[in-house]
């Protein structure tokens, strides 16, 4: 079945995004003392994301700034700037305008960067036997997380200090109804980690990782079918994923039969 892009299809599939986003951050603001200082926003129609103690911009970030939110801008940068962290926007072509974009270059800001977002109407139910029989994909058991947090780091080439925030940071999502983690291994060892959060029937691929030294033997790929055959079972309709344009995790999502909805641009502060 083919499902066309449409600017409401494009919605739907950028509020699955905040709603992924939010459901993460809101849980990791219930630590106890908010150690991650997580605040959450609403301007227009647009949401700022901030984690000042999460350090890069995957969950410091404004998402669904729309035509219309011109006056909310300075608004949101001095959000930003009250918590010392960069305004960073995340625009879908579905929502901009030329009035938008010239408000974001008065402001201050340009176009920096572009980011992909795919996605396929989740109507297969094969469970990929045609994958190398040397990977085994199963749930992650709650004890695991440091597990999880050591493969997340060193996929991600993150410094190590971070892993213990890492694993508790993901530990409390793990009895929420809407996350499931998966665990990879190869030939028996542990190898990579992939990440399904479902709501409103949208599966979204939320993260996934693959130790270095055991890329290019299709963990990823077998991540991205397993959570894929998951979304099946829970009668989802749609299978949503983003990643950088003209990424590995990008290919790997295209052979799994996801296709481009758009292509985000980011813009950031000069």
């Amino acid at each position: 079945m083919t499902v066309v892009m449409t600017k409401d299809l494009a919605e739907k599939l950028e509020i699955s995004e905040i709603d992924t986003l939010r459901s993460r951050l809101t849980e990791i603001q219930k630590r106890d003392g908010n150690p991650m200082e997580v605040e959450i926003q609403k301007f227009g129609n647009a949401t700022a994301f901030s984690a000042k103690n999460i350090p890069g911009p995957s969950f410091n970030t404004v998402k669904g700034l729309k035509d219309g939110d011109e006056k909310q801008i300075q608004h949101i940068i001095n959000f930003y700037k009250q918590r010392d962290i960069p305004t960073r926007f995340e625009l879908t072509p579905a929502h901009t305008s030329p009035d938008l974009l010239t408000s974001l270059r008065d402001a201050g800001f340009y176009h920096h960067d572009f980011h992909s977002t795919l996605y396929t109407p989740c109507t297969s139910n094969e469970k990929c036997s045609d994958l190398n029989k040397k990977i085994t994909i199963r749930e992650l058991e709650e004890h695991e997380f440091d597990i999880f947090a050591e493969i997340y780091i060193n996929g991600f080439q993150m410094p190590h200090f971070l892993k213990n925030g890492v694993a508790q940071n993901n530990q409390i999502l793990h009895k929420n109804k809407h996350w499931t983690f998966y665990l990879a291994s190869y030939n028996n060892e542990p190898a990579g980690i992939g990440v399904l959060f479902i709501k409103n029937r949208i599966a979204t691929l939320a993260a996934a990782a693959t130790l270095p030294h055991l890329r290019n033997k299709g963990i990823h790929h077998a991540l991205i079918k397993r959570r894929m055959y998951q979304a099946y079972l829970q009668e989802c309709n749609l299978v949503v994923g983003q990643a950088r344009f003209g990424s590995t995790s990008q290919n790997n999502m295209e052979r799994a039969g996801l296709q481009i909805a758009y292509t985000k641009a980011i813009w950031i502060e000069r």
